[in-house]
């Protein structure tokens, strides 16, 4: 259950910075699809980066 809780609070702290990133000037014209896609896998590695390492902090603490 408290590994549940970290991906969803993981998943709001990773959305809410990705979205202050421009990352359209990365990207060549009339590319959308693959600027969107790569946005999507970005999200999702920081997602499981920032969630292991709440839940590796976690169980360092407790244990």
């Amino acid at each position: 259950m408290v590994k549940y809780a970290i991906y969803l609070l993981s998943t709001i702290i990773v959305i809410w910075s990705m979205d202050s990133i421009n990352i359209n000037g990365i990207f060549k014209k009339n590319k959308v699809v693959q600027a969107r896609v790569f946005y999507i896998v970005l999200c999702l590695v920081l997602i499981y980066l920032l969630s292991n390492f709440f839940l590796d902090f976690l169980y360092v603490k407790i244990f």
